[in-house]
């Protein structure tokens, strides 16, 4: 079944390979970057967590649930992670989360480039009908990123979860559909090809 077949994904400012035990250390030095475990309205693995995160991720892909990538930047240094996630094959939906990236990254092309290869594989590889997009109602930088990409807000599932901390999580639910995806992509390319050269 070709949804959740290994692949890397590259493109001048990243690359996303398969998830690999090998990845350890480098997802660690990316995590460290800006202490990402501490932000309280997200779930981003310390580094003595890091190992069962990975194996968590693969656990997840093995049942068909989750395609996971570590993130490389343009110049081949491991910066984050992402996964398509709560895949739905049988309607041909899929969502894109579990993505941190290191501080160092944050707020240059890799986003950018990473959304469009997962979304171009999407649409265009996989024949998706709909993209997801989901964040914590308090995660506001990660609200406009994904609003950046073209993605439109379906609304908010509210209470949805129960945070480590026991705060109550409210989570937004975006996505791009099929027909959006030519004009999103232009979008994207412009955002890569024009603004960022």
């Amino acid at each position: 079944m070709p949804w959740l077949q290994p692949i890397t994904l590259s493109g001048p400012h990243a690359t996303l390979e398969p998830l690999a035990p090998a990845h350890r250390d480098g997802l660690i030095t990316a995590v460290q970057d800006g202490e990402l475990w501490k932000l309280w309205y997200t779930l981003i693995p310390a580094p003595e967590a890091m190992e069962a995160e990975i194996a968590r991720r693969l656990a997840l892909h093995s049942t068909g649930a989750m395609l996971p990538f570590t993130v490389k930047d343009g110049q081949g240094a491991i910066a984050g992670m992402t996964s398509y996630m709560h895949v739905d094959a049988a309607n041909r939906r899929v969502e894109i989360g579990s993505t941190w990236y290191a501080r160092r990254v944050q707020r240059s092309g890799v986003n950018t480039q990473c959304k469009l290869l997962l979304l171009a594989h999407a649409f265009e590889a996989m024949g998706c009908i709909a993209v997801e997009f989901r964040t914590h109602f308090f995660n506001h930088a990660s609200r406009r990123g994904i609003e950046r990409l073209g993605a439109k807000q379906d609304g908010i599932l509210r209470s949805h979860q129960l945070a480590p901390n026991g705060t109550l999580r409210d989570t937004v639910v975006y996505s791009i559909v099929a027909a959006e995806w030519p004009t999103v992509k232009a979008h994207l390319d412009f955002q890569l090809n024009g603004r960022l050269r």
